[in-house]
């Protein structure tokens, strides 16, 4: 389905962005391994957590919806099914779930869409091989479907050599049943809900610097239920914000963030390019105002965004600045949905920007947008709603086609809706059902 967005001058109203897509997948995996009931309050709806929500149920745990609120009974572990294991679109799904059934006995098979089949799996492979497991892919780069067998793990020291919450997270889900005990490394911090989660849940987890790298160390660890209450999404408030700042008027609100360091750095870039944004935190959760700003082109190095999930929201922004951007060893990139870093410089473009890549490393220099376009996402999200956004500051009368737009869905169903409440005009609003809405048992 087609997705068409018109510029917009004048932007104002509050949104909530959906649950944070990371948190909610770990409330749910780790739900699946507690001793016990858990609730889990403002889960994503997202099509990623979706088929996570059904991988669990699949392995044996009890899934069920009770108006907002998402209730799990993990039993107290996991059994092998014969039937493959869904990860859709979803490298989480496919990462973290790997770790966790790395330690459950039986054969297991974890299948993706045509995009996650061509995204490489042998970050989490060769850790999870050396604490025992047997991980089969296609290819040196064990590209999905992957074939697991799991069984009794041992305890392993391991230094990330990329950053990645994903593969630091597939440890640590394997290292819950381990015999002995369990250290990953990372000389970058990348995002913390793994380790936060896991400590609220019982486990027996310790993290701590050393001559400037981050030490986990854990202890084998039975889990107990936890009443889970997931905040907003930062990733996908990155849009309303940045969408406030390029508006000709108005105010844009977006509550209810979790506020960690590793997730919010893309707010920091933001105010350094002159975004004007007022932050307010309480109870856990930041709220963020953003007005419309004169920006001016920065250097941003990854480690400031260690997901790089804001990278194509933050090329738009540096497509309305003034002078050049250049994000700094983004190579990182090239193997998320789509190839993100060739995707983003050919946003940029369509837009009536300039973007060049050098070696791991994006330049964007500005233009202004002066025709309508259409724009084709290769069914990655973050790149669709990219489009839309770019489109809103853009002169009178353009509009912005965004072809095969469904994949909004895959993590942020109420996308169109929040853009109509901020006063941007769109077509083709695209109706999206929850797979999460109306669950029943497992």
């Amino acid at each position: 389905m087609n997705l068409v967005v018109g510029a917009t001058g004048h932007l104002e109203g509050e949104v909530r962005p959906p649950g944070d897509k990371s948190i909610s997948h770990r409330a749910l995996l780790l739900s699946a391994m507690a001793d016990g009931i858990s609730t889990i309050t403002g889960l994503s709806h997202g099509q990623d957590v979706a088929d996570t929500r059904a991988a669990i149920g699949a392995l044996g745990a009890s899934v069920r919806v009770e108006g907002q609120t998402t209730v799990v009974d993990g039993r107290g572990g996991l059994l092998a099914t014969p039937r493959p294991l869904w990860c859709g679109n979803s490298g989480t799904t496919m990462r973290l779930l790997a770790g966790l059934v790395a330690g459950t006995p039986g054969i297991h098979r974890l299948e993706g869409d045509a995009s996650l089949s061509r995204r490489p799996m042998d970050r989490v492979a060769i850790p999870l091989q050396a604490m025992g497991a047997v991980v089969e892919g296609e290819g040196e780069r064990v590209l999905p479907p992957l074939r697991i067998t799991g069984g009794q793990l041992r305890g392993i020291h391991y230094a990330t050599p990329v950053p990645s919450a994903q593969v630091k997270s597939a440890i640590l889900l394997a290292g819950l049943t381990a015999q002995g005990r369990t250290t990953v490394v990372e000389a970058t911090p990348t995002r913390r809900h793994t380790e936060e989660m896991l400590v609220e849940a019982g486990a027996a987890l310790t993290v701590a610097e050393d001559a400037g790298t981050i030490v986990i160390t854990l202890e084998p660890s039975a889990l107990r239920g936890v009443d889970w209450v997931v905040p907003c999404d930062p990733s996908q408030a990155a849009f309303a914000v940045v969408a406030g700042l390029l508006a000709n008027s108005g105010e844009v609100v977006v509550h209810d963030l979790y506020p960690g360091a590793e997730r919010i750095g893309f707010l920091d870039v933001l105010e350094r390019m002159g975004g004007s944004l007022l932050r307010t935190e309480a109870d856990g959760r930041l709220e963020v105002r953003a007005y419309p700003s004169a920006l001016t082109g920065t250097e941003i190095h990854a480690r400031e965004i260690p997901s790089l999930d804001e990278v194509p929201i933050l090329a738009i922004a540096a497509l309305r600045a003034s002078g050049r951007t250049r994000f700094c060893g983004v190579g990182e990139l090239r193997v998320k949905e789509s190839d993100r870093l060739v995707a983003t410089a050919r946003l940029v473009e369509a837009l009536g920007g300039t973007a060049t890549i050098v070696g791991d490393d994006l330049v964007v220099e500005g233009g202004p947008t002066t025709a309508s376009f259409s724009f084709d996402p290769d069914h990655d999200h973050r790149l669709a709603m990219a489009a839309a956004i770019g489109v809103l500051s853009a002169q009178a009368g353009v509009t912005a086609t965004i072809a095969e737009a469904e994949c909004i869905a895959t993590s942020y169903p109420s996308f169109v809706r929040d853009l109509s409440i901020l006063g941007v005009a769109v077509a083709d609003v695209l109706e999206y059902r929850s797979p999460l809405e109306g669950a029943s048992d497992d």
